[in-house]
């Protein structure tokens, strides 16, 4: 079922919306209904061009030279009409994604706020290194460095957490005084048009923010990445697309910061609560339907408990309600689409032909006629396989995981490490020395102990090897949307 035309998310280019090109348009659907809500305009290679060189005039034009005053007020003042449009922007996360309304309130709409807050703070706060540099001869020297904006910024963001990851980008990189043209997912292109309101709104002056909709190869995604007016690329999604961009940009050396796909690892050892490891695991396994970059999907656990946590984890699956998005009671959405929803059952067939046990779902759920034709899928899990199976290696971005049993605190380091991945883990002891011990020893870059998604914004974040390269949060942001100069002066 296609909506209608009259329905129209379009591209934002130097303060305006871009008449749509009914041509060049492609559906937007709701994951939980199958059901088309929008037509998107597709940016083609000339708004592409208009965009980024739009956010080049803008520079120019002094968004670069404002004081980190006026930025930072700007930014709080997008944190305010966020808040006061807050219902368009949840209704704008449902469509896009058919995540539980609770979510969408609670984690993805309240995070863009809090995002914009957090780097008008940070911004306002954050001094520059200097030293005093004395010499043999008895000269002195006086260096510090100063930081100038990145300039042209591509923000391509993921469909998982569409809102709060643009927020996450979008707000660091103006208030160190860049321009940006972002592109959203094909698949959640929502809300980057209604935060191009916001920020017109909140008196961004024209050309800072753009946004370009369409997919990646032969499209906005390739056009945007190819440019040669772009200065730098922070991107986050697949593994795959990620070294596809890095390559992209390599030839004219821009930098890059990718936040990547992962294979994340939980331990749990014996001497845990097993009730409070299996509601924290629950959490890691089953949110957003398991479309965190950050969840669970391997499970080591120690061999004398291993079947407790096996039984309460799968009761608690079983207590998942899978439902109506705007539905209170709905805990469980479903995939991103038909097409994801593919690849995880074939990872599930897999997982059976290698000999796995399925403790419960593996297949597609009955659903009411309303939601019938959405992407939903049985929260899954598996016991029998080991580190030497495809689907014990292999990212698959759904509410699945598979339960290893260990014996010894060396056997279960050595198996968390055992991947290509390396973006986030999680420990489960009531030994704090052990707790200390073994996530300083995981090969990642954020590890958690005694809890899961529990984030401070002034932390860096981000990943080794197939997870990604660079950092981001906090001061760590700042860095990478920023160049330094140092200047030195003779005393």
């Amino acid at each position: 079922m296609t909506a209608q035309p009259s329905q129209w998310i379009r591209n934002f280019v130097d303060g305006a919306f871009v008449e749509p090109d009914p041509a060049h348009a492609f559906d937007a659907v709701d994951p939980a209904t199958g059901v088309a809500y929008a037509r998107v305009h597709e940016a083609d290679e000339q708004i592409v061009d208009r965009a980024v060189r739009a956010a080049r005039r803008s520079l120019a034009d002094g968004w670069a030279n404002r004081s980190v005053g006026d930025r930072a007020a700007i930014l709080r003042r997008a944190a305010d009409l966020i808040e006061e449009r807050f219902d368009d922007f949840v209704a704008a996360e449902l469509a896009d994604t058919g995540k539980p309304v609770t979510q969408a309130r609670s984690l993805d709409v309240a995070r863009a706020p809090m995002n914009f807050r957090a780097y008008a703070d940070m911004v306002s706060a954050t001094g520059q290194e200097s030293y005093v540099t004395e010499l043999a001869d008895g000269r002195r020297a006086l260096n510090y460095a100063v930081r100038k904006p990145l300039g042209v910024v591509a923000i391509i963001v993921p469909w998982n957490l569409p809102l709060l990851l643009l927020t996450w980008k979008v707000a660091p990189a103006l208030a160190c005084g860049n321009a940006v043209v972002v592109k959203p997912s094909e698949d959640t292109p929502g809300t980057a048009s209604l935060l191009a309101e916001v920020l017109a709104e909140a008196g961004l002056p024209r050309g800072v923010y753009n946004v370009v909709h369409g997919f990646g190869a032969d499209s906005a995604g390739a056009y945007l990445t190819e440019h040669p007016q772009i200065d730098g690329v922070t991107f986050t999604g697949s593994s795959a697309t990620g070294t596809h961009v890095m390559k992209t940009v390599a030839p004219r050396v821009r930098p890059v910061s990718l936040e990547l796909g992962g294979k994340n690892a939980a331990i749990v050892f014996d001497d845990v609560d097993v009730d409070e490891a299996v509601d924290g695991l629950s959490r890691s396994i089953f949110t957003n339907t398991g479309q965190v970059c950050l969840c669970t999907e391997r499970v080591y656990v120690q061999r004398s408990i291993f079947d407790a946590v096996v039984a309460g984890l799968a009761a608690k699956a079983a207590s998942l309600r899978l439902g109506v998005p705007m539905d209170g009671a709905t805990t469980t959405g479903p995939l991103i689409s038909q097409k994801h929803r593919d690849k995880v059952l074939g990872y599930l067939d897999l997982a059976v032909a290698e000999g796995a046990t399925v403790v419960c779902g593996g297949g597609v759920p009955e659903m009411s006629d309303e939601l019938d034709g959405g992407s939903w899928i049985e929260p899954t899990l598996w016991t029998g396989l080991d580190n030497s199976h495809r689907v014990m290696r292999e990212e698959i971005f759904g509410p699945v995981a598979g339960l290893v049993p260990f014996d010894t605190e060396d056997e279960a380091i050595a198996l968390a490490n055992d991947t290509e991945y390396g973006l986030a883990s999680v420990v489960w002891t009531s030994d704090l020395r052990r707790g200390h011990r073994v996530a300083a020893q995981m090969n990642v870059g954020l590890s958690w102990v005694n809890t899961w998604y529990l984030r401070d914004l002034r932390a860096p974040f981000g990943g080794v090897g197939l997870s990604g390269i660079g950092r981001e949060g906090g001061e760590s942001s700042l860095h990478f949307y920023t160049e330094p100069t140092n200047v030195c002066i003779q005393l």
